[in-house]
């Protein structure tokens, strides 16, 4: 397969990529090794869209893509402050070939295709964040006309409040630019075809293709080895977005990307996981890195336990087939929670390049504790009748087999063996058919010593612990809640909230996990992808501890639809004489 000649790096004004320092490297088609280069740019940027891509030597041929055109190759630049500035004068005598980029959605017909991709990709659109040329291409086994795979689309595209004027106008020429191709996922010729589509609308621009595999992981592997084959760019780059889970356990997480890796080189998958794209996840490390009062109190000294909550207020309704396979730990708790605390307790990166980042993360999870049984909890809801409404247990769903074990609520107390973090409890719970719906992040600190207000908390001296609460889902918000005298002759205390409330704060509408997922991978940031070690890290905390689990066929606790949980989790954290945050009275 023919080596990428270039990677653009695109910055507008109107888009504001997630991406604060970004690791560009060249991601092309199979076998190809190149690697990556920064640019540096200063804080103004021009206001159409400009994108710098380089070869193999940064400075030896560089070139200038303007509106989407990539520019042909120029002499040397040297290494300066501002190199797009020199580059902007010297554009007249710069000859453009256009460029394009071409997004497959592999399951296009799927629930989550239509529900959170196309309207990411409608929203990037919409927000200037596409460049000039580009199209995307629905792929999926269901027979459908171009114009029905518009229509479905369609029904689940939503404006930004900020610019609902002309989304009509908007919409029509974003469907324009959508189209569809009918074919198996295991089937080279059925790519052959789609490759000779795409290179139509291509019309001879220099091609990067971007596939996003939203299909079953079963098919992973058959699809990639068909795109890559049969339908990679044949000068720009090709990646692929491959959607979680990635395996079940160890094995077949290193059987998985041993098979990707035949096809594909590391730089070029790109393993998503949506809560490191949500607002709140990426301000964390701003949160503690960007604000002199936290990073000293960010340790075992100041810190008594942290807390990383996920719960959804609904069951599996109707797609218990696919959860049963899988439960609540490999489908929250490995993945979403886990790379969370990761970020959350990683030491200061050597920059924000993607790599440092990663190995940051790559050296908490290979510092944990191994997970023992003991330390894990799990639950399973049954039905439940409140308020004249009655509410199904998970073994009542048609999909479930009737004697299932499989938990539908875990709870679980790790332990990050270093210096910062040596002794100091991560809690993490989630479940499904709870009583609300939140995703959120609680760091306890420890009591004043010689409290001189202990007497007026009396005897429960957790009304007296500081606690950060940063809230992911839904009402995005950071608050710190402190203790506060009560105004009045009298000494009386009150416990009150420092609060960052987001929607209160900031009018823009907060993007969607998605799209700034989906723009980085375009723009071959990593940063929020997971490397194959990170996977490897978290699978081998997780493996051990659900496989004796399913050996013993450990019975889940069981709760009521819409409870807080089983008791069993309140037990699991006296253990270590904490108390769950959310369940507070004013929580």
């Amino acid at each position: 397969m023919a080596a990428a000649t270039a990677t653009p790096i695109s910055v507008s004004s109107h888009c504001c990529s997630s991406s604060s320092s970004a690791n560009y490297s060249n991601s092309s088609s199979i076998g190809f090794h190149q690697n990556p280069y920064k640019f540096l740019f200063p804080a103004v940027f021009p206001k159409r869209n400009v994108s710098l891509q380089s070869k193999v030597n940064p400075f030896s041929n560089v070139v200038l893509m303007q509106d989407g055109g990539l520019a042909a190759t120029v002499g040397g630049v040297e290494n300066e402050k501002a190199p797009w500035k020199k580059l902007k004068e010297e554009n007249a005598d710069l000859s453009v070939v256009k460029s394009t980029v071409s997004i497959t959605v592999v399951g296009a017909s799927g629930d989550l295709a239509k529900k959170k991709i196309f309207p990411a990709l409608f929203a990037l659109y919409y927000e200037d964040c596409l460049p000039e040329h580009f199209t995307i291409f629905g792929y999926a086994r269901s027979k459908m006309t171009d114009a029905e795979l518009r229509n479905m689309v369609s029904k689940t595209l939503t404006c930004r409040i900020d610019k609902r004027e002309n989304c009509g106008e908007k919409m029509e020429q974003f469907l324009k630019r959508c189209f569809y191709h009918s074919g198996q996922y295991d089937s080279q010729e059925n790519f052959v075809e789609l490759d000779k589509k795409l290179r139509e609308h291509e019309a001879g621009r220099v091609s990067n293709r971007l596939f996003y595999l939203s299909i079953p992981p079963n098919i992973f592997v058959d699809a990639v080895k068909c795109a890559s084959l049969s339908a990679s760019a044949s000068a720009g780059w090709t990646r692929v977005i491959v959607e979680k889970p990635f395996g079940r356990d160890s094995e077949s997480s290193a059987a998985l990307t041993k098979s990707l890796k035949q096809y594909l080189d590391e730089d070029q998958i790109f393993r998503i996981d949506h809560y490191l794209g949500k607002e709140l996840v990426e301000n964390l490390s701003v949160l503690r890195f960007s604000n002199l009062i936290f990073e000293p109190l960010w340790s075992r000294q100041y810190i008594r336990n942290v807390q990383l909550i996920f719960s959804e207020d609904f069951g599996t309704e109707g797609r218990g087939g696919y959860f049963d396979h899988y439960g609540i730990i490999r489908d929250i708790m490995q993945n979403h929670l886990l790379q969370i605390l990761a970020l959350f307790a990683m030491e200061t990166p050597v920059s924000l390049d993607a790599e440092d980042i990663r190995n940051e993360k790559v050296k908490v999870l290979r510092s944990m504790r191994p997970l023992q049984i003991e330390d894990v909890m799990i639950g399973q809801y049954k039905s439940h009748t409140n308020g004249g409404m009655s509410y199904p247990g998970y073994t009542d769903d048609k999909t479930v087999p009737k004697d299932s074990l499989t938990p539908t609520f875990a709870a679980a107390a790790l332990f990050i063996d270093n210096a910062r973090w040596d002794g100091v409890p991560f809690l993490m719970k989630a479940g499904k058919a709870l009583h609300n719906r939140r995703a959120e992040i609680r760091v306890q600190f420890r009591h004043v010593p010689g409290n001189l207000y202990n007497r007026n908390f009396g005897s429960d001296l957790e009304q007296a612990t500081n606690e950060l609460v940063i809230r992911v889902q839904p009402d995005e918000a950071i608050y710190l809640k402190i203790n506060n005298k009560v105004p009045g002759l009298g000494m009386r205390l009150d416990r009150s909230n420092l609060n960052l409330l987001y929607k209160a704060r900031y009018s823009k509408e907060i993007p969607d996990a998605y799209e700034r997922l989906v723009l980085d991978a375009m723009e071959g940031e990593r940063r929020l992808f997971i490397r194959s070690d990170e996977l490897d890290a978290a699978w081998a905390l997780f493996s051990p501890v659900l496989k004796e689990l399913e050996e013993k066929k450990k019975t889940p606790e069981y709760y009521p639809y819409g409870s807080r949980g089983p008791i069993g989790a309140h037990y699991l954290a006296a253990r270590y004489n904490v108390k769950w945050g959310d369940l507070g009275v004013h929580e």
